[in-house]
């Protein structure tokens, strides 16, 4: 039996920021944008090259809800997906090997958090 993680909703008090920060900075793809009524707006992005997406929006969940922490996405050069990042003015942090797994870190204008992942292979 499959069991694929296809979707992370992630807590935003701003869904416009939001959708901005991962758009034009992160370079995640949007999927869509739609309002279905009752005043819902779901807003789904995913990241270059992922099965997986994050949805972001209104009358989904509680904007107040603890922020997600430490989602990963997996770079074969962290060190270019670094640089881009930066040059787009994402605030990430430098890049840490931590004993043959390198990382870099960034969050989100709500706090929710990443990591840049690059494994030796």
């Amino acid at each position: 039996m499959d069991m694929r993680l296809e979707l992370v909703p992630l807590p935003t008090s701003d869904v416009d920021r939001c959708k901005d920060f991962y758009v034009d900075r992160v370079g995640f793809h949007l999927d869509h944008d739609v309002e279905p009524g009752n005043g819902m707006r779901v807003v789904q992005l995913t990241p270059p090259g992922s099965a997986c997406s994050i949805v972001v929006g209104t009358g989904m969940g509680d904007p107040d809800a603890p922020r997600v922490n430490n989602l990963h996405l997996v770079v074969e050069d962290i060190d270019a997906a670094r640089a881009l990042l930066a040059g787009r003015g994402v605030e990430i942090s430098e890049v840490n090997d931590m004993g043959g797994v390198k990382y870099a870190f960034f969050a989100d204008p709500d706090g929710n958090s990443w990591a840049l992942q690059e494994l030796r292979r």
